[in-house]
């Protein structure tokens, strides 16, 4: 299992996510993504590769966005099960971090449950 944050309080989330992971005994991997333009292509191919699954995980749109630019590497290269943290086409509002986060789906829990998701469409 990969998890791709990028940068920011999400990356925080991706720790917390994978802390709750391993104790499902799930080993998950965190990769910060600091750029969609350049991509790290070879980052993201060999994570999918070793892992066999993705979630990106983003403070913001999720169309269009980094996990849109990650689906794109992905399929080209190494097509594995993917889900999507991020904003689900609503307009942002104003509030403190911890309850946004659990507004827009955001917090680790979020993570942990498109986690195993993802690890239930696993080709074994």
């Amino acid at each position: 299992m990969t998890l791709i944050g990028q940068g920011g309080l999400i990356l925080y989330e991706c720790l917390l996510a994978a802390e709750e992971l391993a104790k499902k005994n799930i080993s998950a991997r965190i990769i910060n993504l600091s750029s969609v333009k350049p991509i790290d292509e070879k980052i993201i191919i060999k994570a999918a590769k070793e892992t066999g699954a993705i979630i990106t995980a983003e403070e913001h749109q999720v169309a269009c966005g980094m996990g849109s630019a990650v689906a794109e590497v992905i399929v080209k290269n190494s097509p594995v099960p993917m889900e999507f943290i991020g904003v689900q086409d609503r307009f942002g509002e104003s509030g403190k971090p911890t309850e946004l986060f659990e507004e827009f789906g955001l917090s680790f829990k979020y993570i942990v449950k498109a986690a195993e998701k993802a690890l239930s469409r696993k080709k074994k």
